[in-house]
Order: structure tokens, then C-alpha cells, then sequence
């Protein structure tokens, strides 16, 4: 009764509490206490379900409000469809899926792609474009460097920078990590004789190339000189190069030509509008040395259409020019404008971009100086010829013909190696 009294006394003092009954199990026996009567009731009592907190109780999740994005992010797990009735079906994507958009967020971290399977890294680019990783400053230039290092030309075999001068200076260093290019056209772009990206050129990083479009860039003879002291002197460089395009560079003059004899593998020249001063003698000097016949026709060779980008990253050049035309969009005001290109330096580019066709049609009016070599000989007439003669009479010919030759390379080789070529070597 003691024990009974003092559990009752408990009770009525915290009595403004709805705990509800309270069942004490006693000798084997489950009893129930009786808060108003303050006494133990041996009534089985009856099943009520038990609430753990009170009616009025509620719960609020808060969660870190930094967590927002990831939680979006998560909704790319699912592929979100409808079926033929209109309702929306979603469906978990693969693992590889998973996979490769976790790199492709997280790819500017990769030490190494050498070795890694093209198709795989064909797609892990694509979901890195995508994700826009290759326009941003610093990451998108490392991670674009880990993809030309390991697959080059899968990445850009070919590159059109045509009247592009604003992406080539916002991206110069993306531009110069690509590897293993076959065409490269830079027309119109003003880079002049101490460009950096000229310099590059006769990198071996970029001895692959075969077509060079140079229209309209203000190269000189210096320019000319600097772009072939490798092939000159070193056999290095643009040692491969078979069409190159040098029209409309005023400043060209005949001892500039005489730079592009160092190329012998070039199949096609156009040096129409640049300022020579003896062009009967600069067209009998290119065929003579080289084997280039003046085309009175103009060639396909330098139609633009033939040089577009090609290859993984054609949609990256899209933005990197989308990004530029973006940053220029709010400059509204004309007046403003080339304000500010006149204090960046860059009034003088943008004024002769746009006298770029009238240099063209003075070319034109002028006449085109397009050089080819001839695949196809004719070898008709000396066929008969040598039925009437001797063998003697043929080894004579020969001998006759590679006397001269002889006597060319050996002056050429020492023209070569003059005190500004030894100049520009020490540079390297």
C-alpha cells in the first residue's frame, strides 16, 4: 500500500500532464494505475494504440541550404520520359553514364590520357564540352592539354581561324596546344611578323601542317625569313608544307621569295597582291628551283571552303567564338567601341579587316600570281626521242641536265647560312 500510495502521489502531482495510463506489472500480474482514484486497478486493460509524441507536436527538415546545387545535380541520375498515354516515366542511367559525367566534372584533375581508349575519350570530351570545361581560364586550357597530348590530330586535324583575330588573342595558349594539324588558315587575322602564334609555327609540334593560309596577315620579308630559318637551315619545321597562301602582304617583296625556296614540297603558291618589283624574273625563279608553274586560272587549292574545323573539338572553337561575340555584345555605342579598341591598341586591326575586299578586288584587277607543280608529264615527245637515240646519248643528257643542279644546291648552301640566320638560330 505504501508503494501503491507514493506511485499515486507522483501522479497527482505532475497530474497536469496527460501521460495517459501507466501499467505496472506486480507478482506476474499487469496492473493498471488510476490517476483521479490515486489506486491500482487489477482491470485488464484494453488495447490503445501509444503516440509517442502529443498532437500539437511538429517537425520542420532544414537542410544546408548549400546543398541545393548537389541536390539538383542528382536529378541527373534519371532519364526523365513520357510514354504513349502522356504519363512521366523516369529510369535510372547506367553506370558508365555516372562515370563519365563525374570526370567530365572533375577532368582538369586527370594526370594522364596516353594509352586510354579513343572511344571512350572521344566521349568524355564530348560530356566535358558540354559541361562548357574547356572555355573556362585556367582549368579548360590543363584539361584541353591532357587530350592533344595523348590523341593530337583525333582532337583537331583542322583548325579555320579566318577573321578571328579576338579569339586567337583571347586564346592563344588553347590555340597553340593543338598537335598534329594538316590545315591551318589564318587569313585576314593581322598578326604581323613578331606574332607569337607565327612563331609557333615552326615548332614541331605543328611540323605536320601541309596548307597554310596566310592572306592578308601584314607579314614582310623578316617574317618570311623567321617562319623558314628551321626548314633552312635546321630541315625542321614546315618541312611537309604543300600549299601555302601568302596574297595580299603588301610588304612581300622578291628577297622574301627567295625565303620560299627552302620548301620543296610545295605543290601550290599564291603570292598574288604581295609587292614585287620583278615578277617575270620571281616566276621564272620559282620554276626553275623549285618546279612551280604560274596557273593562269585561279586554283581550288585556295578556295576558303576547302579549310574547316575539323575533329573533337569543332564545337569548343563554336564557343570560344560565342564567348567573345558575348563579352562584345553590351558595347553598344559605336563611339564607345573603338574608344576602347583605341586604347587596347587594336583600332588599326579592325580598320584594315574591313579593307580586306578592297585588297582583294585590287588583286584581282591586278592578276593572280597562283603557282601549281605539274603531276602529269608529258612524256610523249621524249619517248621518240630516245627510240632514235643511244643510251650514251641519254646518259649525256643526264649528265648535261644535273651539272646545273649541282651548281645550284652548292650556292644555295652557302647562301644559307647567313650571319641573321645564325641570328635567329641562337633564338630557338
Amino acid at each position: 500500500q505504501s508503494w501503491s500510495r507514493g506511485m499515486s502521489y507522483c501522479l497527482h502531482s505532475e497530474s497536469h500532464l496527460d501521460t495517459g495510463p501507466i501499467y505496472v506489472r506486480e507478482n506476474g500480474k499487469l496492473h493498471v494505475v488510476n490517476p483521479g482514484a490515486g489506486s491500482v486497478q487489477n482491470v485488464t486493460p484494453k488495447t490503445r494504440p501509444f503516440s509517442l509524441f502529443s498532437r500539437s507536436f511538429s517537425v520542420e527538415l532544414c537542410m544546408n541550404r548549400e546543398d541545393d546545387r548537389a541536390r539538383r545535380q542528382r536529378t541527373d541520375h534519371f532519364i526523365f520520359t513520357y510514354t504513349k498515354e502522356g504519363n512521366l516515366r523516369y529510369s535510372a542511367k547506367s553506370l558508365f553514364s555516372l562515370v563519365l559525367g563525374y570526370i567530365s566534372d572533375n577532368v582538369d584533375h586527370i594526370d594522364s590520357l596516353i594509352g586510354f581508349p579513343e572511344q571512350i575519350a572521344e566521349k568524355l570530351f564530348s560530356a566535358a564540352e558540354a559541361r562548357q570545361k574547356f572555355t573556362e581560364p585556367v582549368t579548360g586550357l590543363r584539361a584541353l592539354q591532357k587530350f592533344t597530348e595523348a590523341y593530337g590530330s583525333l582532337v583537331l586535324c583542322s583548325l579555320c581561324l579566318r577573321n578571328r583575330y579576338l579569339v586567337i588573342s583571347e586564346k592563344l595558349e588553347e590555340i597553340k596546344s593543338f598537335r598534329e594539324l594538316t590545315c591551318l588558315d589564318l587569313s585576314c587575322c593581322k598578326l604581323g611578323d613578331e606574332h607569337e602564334l607565327l612563331e609557333h609555327l615552326t615548332k614541331e609540334a605543328l611540323s605536320s601542317v601541309k596548307r597554310l593560309l596566310l592572306k592578308d596577315n601584314s607579314l614582310s620579308d623578316a617574317g618570311l625569313r623567321r617562319m623558314t630559318a628551321p626548314v633552312r637551315v635546321l630541315k625542321k619545321g614546315l618541312e611537309n608544307l604543300l600549299v601555302l597562301d601568302l596574297s595580299c602582304n603588301p610588304k612581300i617583296t622578291d628577297v622574301g621569295i627567295g625565303y620560299l625556296l627552302s620548301f620543296k614540297k610545295l605543290n601550290c603558291l599564291d603570292i598574288s597582291g604581295t609587292g614585287l618589283k620583278d615578277v617575270t624574273a620571281v616566276i621564272k625563279r620559282l620554276q626553275m628551283q623549285i618546279g612551280l608553274v604560274h596557273s593562269k586560272v585561279p586554283l581550288k587549292e585556295f578556295d576558303h571552303s576547302n579549310c574547316k574545323t575539323e575533329g573533337w573539338a569543332e564545337q569548343t572553337v563554336l564557343q570560344w567564338e560565342q564567348a567573345v561575340t558575348e563579352a562584345m555584345k553590351p558595347q553598344d555605342n559605336l563611339r564607345s567601341r573603338a574608344a576602347a579598341l583605341r586604347f587596347y591598341g587594336k583600332t588599326h586591326r579592325i580598320e584594315e579587316v574591313v579593307k580586306c575586299t578592297l585588297v582583294e578586288a585590287e588583286t584581282k584587277a591586278s592578276g593572280n600570281l597562283q603557282f601549281y607543280k605539274e603531276k602529269v608529264q608529258n612524256c610523249h615527245l621524249p619517248l621518240k626521242k630516245e627510240v632514235a637515240g643511244s643510251p650514251e646519248l641519254k646518259n649525256n643528257k643526264k649528265r648535261a641536265l644535273a651539272e646545273p643542279e649541282r651548281e645550284r644546291t652548292s650556292k644555295q648552301k652557302h647562301l644559307c647560312l647567313t650571319v641573321e640566320d645564325w641570328d635567329l638560330l641562337n633564338t630557338y
